[in-house]
């Protein structure tokens, strides 16, 4: 069985779904991403999941699954940047210090793209924002305690560990027992009377985004590209120049002060009428805002609730900032791509595939708890984390896979429309999705955030 049938196959049975659905998939097109392990499978398996969920939703009404079809070179494509700026350039998607540092005994990665993490960093270094400075205080420091200090002061690093290491690893060892996805369902609500068209399957469907980067924002872009109504909330003052003019497509973008009481009550108003909810917020973050799963569904009944963190739901680091970067440096990616690339420094993949894998996860989640919504009236929970995506793509390493590649890219990739962004003209690759009688095409182009009212339409 091909590589990606094999990760379908594992991730329909986290859902609990029907292995028939393989019957509806085609796989078109050539190429894969130059790694270690089956990047390019991966991509395949994780978007061809929602194109399942999105056909088997269809299916509530029309009685037939239509045909999907995914291109494995578009999805590689996409599992980096759709994008791409007429006149204009993306800002850079890493800071001055964000990057890999040799401590004293071992390779560190420092993630400071946020400003307090930034801060964090540097306060537990005692440096300036200046990368000889970083490299040199970095260097003074044994690597596991300096990751210790700085994810104590609230920042975010990674030291990189072998497989084996991970392995052993308290945190290796209970992201190893978890399923891939934790599911539960909540209790019944009303049955919905949702139309479901079949060519704009998600229209109507209320989806509130509660997520930065990357995969969250990945998984609601998914469900704005079938017709869902997608409401990102962020922060006041939060930016992601270097990637919010990727994520924020067909969204609408609004600000809430949490720590307000009136931006407390818009949100649980915005709840309230929500149909989807997917947060990436730190474990327990939400509860000690007085909003906890529990407080979620009596606002909400039948709410399909999703949520994600980096590391995992058990162990002791269940609480951890993460993000892709930092997860493959953790679990042994990173070290294994050092050693099979014969290189001297940390060797990571060369997308972030684990964000957007786990983004593709939370959209087919989120559609299979609309499906359970539809047809028996109960809501759903789920989680999933990076740290358990990464355990898929462990299990699959490619001999030789540093020689594969995908071929440039041509005007044939990308879609004939130009889209009006809020930072310029723009085209977009084609979908890397396609479902019969069903195009994958988002209603809004990309926008700042912050640029919407905080309310539905």
């Amino acid at each position: 069985m091909a590589r990606y049938k094999t990760i379908i196959v594992e991730i329909q049975k986290a859902f609990g779904g029907s292995l028939a659905a393989m019957d509806i998939l085609n796989v078109s097109g050539v190429g894969d991403l130059a790694s270690v392990y089956a990047v390019t499978d991966l991509a395949i398996a994780s978007i061809a999941s929602a194109g399942m969920a999105v056909a088997e939703f269809i299916a509530i009404r029309s009685g037939k699954m239509p045909l999907i079809q995914v291109d494995r070179r578009l999805a590689s494509m996409w599992f980096s940047r759709s994008l791409r700026p007429i006149g204009w350039q993306l800002p850079q998607p890493w800071d001055a210090v964000a990057g890999d540092y040799k401590a004293s005994d071992n390779w560190i990665r420092l993630h400071t793209n946020a400003p307090h993490h930034r801060r964090a960093a540097l306060q537990v270094l005692g440096c300036s924002e200046d990368r000889e400075a970083v490299t040199k205080a970095v260097a003074s420091w044994q690597a596991n305690e300096l990751e210790d200090a700085i994810v104590s002061a609230n920042g975010c690093a990674a030291v990189m560990r072998s497989a084996e290491d991970w392995s052993m690893h308290a945190q290796g060892r209970a992201v190893a027992t978890e399923p891939l996805l934790h599911i539960s369902a909540t209790d019944s609500a009303h049955m919905p009377n949702w139309l479901i068209p079949a060519g704009r399957p998600l229209e109507g469907i209320r989806v509130l985004d509660l997520t930065r980067v990357l995969a969250g924002p990945v998984a609601t872009r998914f469900l704005a590209s079938y017709g869902a109504q997608v409401l990102r909330i962020d922060p006041i003052g939060w930016e992601e120049p270097g990637v919010v003019p990727e994520v924020v497509l067909g969204k609408r973008c609004a600000r809430l002060d949490l720590k307000s009481a009136n931006g407390m009550a818009t949100l649980k108003k915005l709840l309230g009428d929500a149909d989807v909810i997917i947060h990436g917020y730190r474990t327990g973050a939400l509860a000690h805002l007085g909003l906890d799963s529990e407080e979620r569904q009596k606002l909400r009944p039948g709410l399909v609730d999703i949520s994600l963190n980096a590391y995992g739901w058990n162990g002791p680091w269940k609480l951890r900032r993460g993000f892709d970067s930092l997860v493959q440096m953790s679990s042994g990616i990173a070290h294994t791509g050092m050693v099979k690339a014969n290189k001297n420094c940390p060797f990571p993949l060369p997308v972030q595939a684990l964000d957007h894998a786990t983004g593709y996860l939370l959209a087919a989640a989120a559609i299979r708890g609309l499906i359970r919504r539809v047809t028996s009236g109960q809501g759903m929970e789920v989680r999933a984390s990076l740290a358990r995506t990464a355990a898929i793509l462990a299990c699959y390493p490619v001999e030789n896979g540093l020689a594969a590649k995908i071929e440039a890219e041509n005007r044939n990739d990308l879609a004939p429309a130009i889209e009006a962004t809020a930072w310029g003209a723009a085209q977009r690759l084609k979908p890397p999705l396609v479902i019969e009688g069903c195009p994958m095409y988002w209603d809004l182009p990309s926008s700042p955030l912050g640029s919407s009212l905080a309310e539905w339409l």
